[in-house]
Formats: C-alpha cells, structure tokens, sequence
C-alpha cells in the first residue's frame, strides 16, 4: 500500500497509509455528557441539476449514515449547517430531510434534533420573520423532534438592534412545546450572521442572548456556541441559568470544552463529530468512566484534523467531511448538493486524507486508498 500524494507546487512523495483502523465498536449510552453530531446530507449523483437547482438526496444513502451515528450511540443534528443548510439545501428539502430523519430515528431508537430557521426567505419584516420560523418549528415539532432554534440570516438583515431577536426569540419559546437548543453560530460560519443579537460587539451580543434565555429559561433546553473562541465559550457557560445545558459547537477546541473544568463542562453539538463519529463515541465513553486523561488522549490527537477541515473560509468545511464519508465507504461518490465538492483545493482534501488516515479513521484503509488514487488521478496526477 503506497499511494503519491502530491504538495501544492505538485511534488510527488510517497505515503504508506495505515494498515490497519481503529479497533471500535457500538456500545452503552453515554452517561456523563450529551453528545450530537450533525450530520451531512448524501446527494444522487444521477440527478440531471445544477448548482442552484433544488437539491437532489440519495435518501438511503443519508438515512444509512444516520443509523451509523445512532449505532455508536450519537444524537443526530438534523438539517443544521452540515447538512448544506442553505448552501445547497434549501427549506423543501430540509423538510423532507426532518421528515425522513426523525421517522427513522422513532423507528432504531436514535435521539433527533433539528434546525429551525428561516431559509424560506432571502429576507422579509418581522411579521414574515416570525412566520417563516413558525412554520419550520411545527414541522419539526409535528415529525416529534427536539427543536434547534438557528440564527436567521433574515432577521440579520432586517433588526435594528437587540429589541428585534428579544421580540422574535421570546415569541417562539413562549410557544414552543418543549424546551428547544438556542443556536448561535457566529459569522465565520456563515458572514450573513454578522452583528447577529443586535451588535457585533460579542460582548454586548452575549448580553442579549443571555437575556432571552433568562426570560425563558424552562424553554430552553440548552444553548449551541458556534464562536471557535474557547474562553468566549467558558465565560458564558458559567453564567447560564441552572440547567441550561452549554452545546459545545467549536470545532477548534472541542476536547477541552467538553471535558470541562472545576465549575463545569460543555455537552457537544458539533459538525466534526460526523467524519470524527465511532471515535468520538469511544472518547465520550471513557469519559463517562471519570478518565479525563483517556478521554483527552483519544480526542486530543483529532484536532489537527478538525482545524484542517475547518480553515478559513471555514463554511466550506462541509467538503471535507462529505469527502471522508466518501473514503470512509459511508457513500459511492464524491459529489455534493449545490455542486460543493468544488469548494476545497486538491492540497486541502489531500492533506484531509492523510491525517484521518493517520488517525485510523477508515474502516477499510485499502478502499480510502484506492478511492483517493482515484481522484488524484481525475487531476492528472499519475501514481
């Protein structure tokens, strides 16, 4: 097993891959930590689109790799952001998506939630607002998921300040039928959320986030910080509510926020647990065990990869996972909805395969060779 892995001037060196994977394996619910993963979405490559046609899923394929999350014990985030969440996946289909997920997750026994948002608009008045997030909060409320409540693009646009997410925010949990995930995913994420909570001051944004979750706290089953500023993090975990869970969603710093400190511990809700998911799982098992040090030791070496796959312009992360779903054997091709696949350099998922290869992630390292020669060689680099 050697594969020529090429560098960005186009150098060829040669790189044995790991023989041998991760010896892991499903087991017990987790006891100690709550623990997502969202999860991508895996297009039909036979559907005659183009990039800003409706999207095109391979439904078996998408519900398969759920059932893979829920076998090691993972909660699935359904239509969030690593789902092409309005970068390929439009509100229709990620109706049909909640649908399909949380049918499949009533029928194996698997945890669900899934985004609520306002994707039905490019932009619209409050009053349109607050309709668009009604109308996604029944679906999901209707298919008998948990509710994630994500930032809107729309009403990014159209607040003037705070006043407008305080009016909005406190409308739906007023309505909402059970506690919901407060979801705040900052701008690196998505630029559109810029000055999302009335002010791109973090500072006096966090303010008002905290001030809609006290007004509501039994609506609000926990909170999702997508900021990759771990400290950022920390000091408004420590200044929830009492009960109020803090999702991890900072896929730069993961490991030390969910092993936590003497005042507490972040759950996770993160996009890296989708190609990161078995070992993860593992990690979190260890952990309900009071073995921070092996939890950390499994988890730790993960991050390399996880920042790889999410460098700037980090909304583009989306490719590499789906990338390594491809290699990992979870799907039959690389292509994406919205055409995504595109959105990486040869270097970046170059690099990508190598150190998921170095973390014996691939259940079959042969296959993730041979896929990998495979697109190497679709950019005329010869083995």
């Amino acid at each position: 097993m050697t594969i020529h892995l090429p560098d960005a001037s186009g150098r060829l060196r040669a790189y044995e891959p790991r023989r041998e994977p991760l010896a892991l394996t499903s087991g017990t619910p987790f006891t100690s930590r709550t623990v997502f993963s969202a999860a991508h979405v895996v297009a039909d490559p036979y559907a005659d689109v183009s990039p800003d046609s409706p999207a095109a899923v391979d439904w078996d394929a998408t519900l398969a790799f759920r059932r893979h999350l829920w076998s090691h014990g993972l909660g699935v985030a359904e239509a969030m952001d690593t789902a092409q969440r309005g970068m390929g996946l439009d509100w229709a289909g990620a109706a049909e998506l909640i649908r399909r997920s949380a049918a499949e997750a009533k029928a194996v026994g698997g945890r669900i939630a899934c985004g609520v948002g306002t994707d039905q608009l490019a932009a619209g008045s409050l009053e349109e607002i607050r309709k668009a997030y009604e109308e996604q909060l029944a679906v999901v409320e209707e298919a008998g998921a948990q509710a994630i409540l994500m930032a809107s693009r729309a009403l990014a646009a159209t607040a003037r300040g705070p006043e407008e997410h305080l009016e909005i925010y406190g409308h739906l949990l007023r309505q909402a039928a059970e506690p919901v995930v407060l979801h705040w995913l900052g701008p690196m994420f998505d630029p559109a959320l810029e000055g999302y909570w009335g002010s791109s001051d973090l500072d006096a944004a966090t303010d008002v986030f905290l001030e809609v979750i006290a007004a509501h706290p039994d609506k609000v089953d926990g909170v999702k910080i997508s900021l990759l500023d771990a400290q950022r993090e920390i000091d408004l975990r420590r200044r929830l509510p009492q009960g109020v869970r803090c999702y991890t969603g900072d896929d730069f710093n993961y490991p030390e926020l969910i092993a936590g400190d003497e005042q507490g511990f972040s759950h996770a809700l993160l996009g890296i647990f989708d190609p990161l998911g078995p070992l993860a799982a593992e990690a979190v098992r260890v952990l309900d065990t009071g073995d921070v040090k092996g939890f950390r030791e499994l988890l730790d070496p993960t991050v390399e990869l996880s920042r790889h796959l999410f460098q700037a312009p980090t909304r583009f992360y989306k490719t590499g996972v789906v990338f390594l779903a491809w290699l990992a054997g979870h799907q039959e091709h690389f292509t994406m909805v919205g055409g995504l696949q595109s959105a990486r350099s040869l270097p970046h998922v170059t690099k990508a395969y190598e150190l998921a290869d170095g973390l014996g992630l691939f259940p079959n390292p042969e296959l993730a060779e041979a896929r990998m020669k495979t697109l190497l060689s679709l950019y005329g680099v010869a083995q």
